[in-house]
């Protein structure tokens, strides 16, 4: 995911990052939806349930101010989250 910023520009060396990474302990994601967790719209829901639009919007708004989103299935089972911002420095 650093890479990620790092390539869109947005994160220059010597910026103030704050990264939070979590990790759920659910059954995780199936590998053929990883794919397309991002596209508007996509849902695994029932129809009338969810319109697959709060991973989009999310990443799309996070991105909007210099960060970065990412979800992996995580080796040891469960969903991981990491999420980047961009921080103040104290110097600033």
């Amino acid at each position: 995911l650093y890479a990620t910023c790092w390539r869109c520009g947005s994160v220059r060396l010597g910026d103030t990052l704050v990264v939070a990474d979590v990790k759920d302990t659910g059954c995780g994601i199936k590998e053929e939806h990883l794919p397309k967790i991002f596209d508007p719209f996509f849902t695994t829901k029932p129809t009338g349930v969810g319109t697959g639009l709060g991973l989009p919007v999310s990443k799309k708004i996070i991105e909007l101010h210099g960060g970065g989103l990412d979800l992996r299935n995580d080796p040891s089972g469960g969903v991981r989250v990491t999420l980047i911002l961009k921080g103040e420095s104290a110097e600033q």
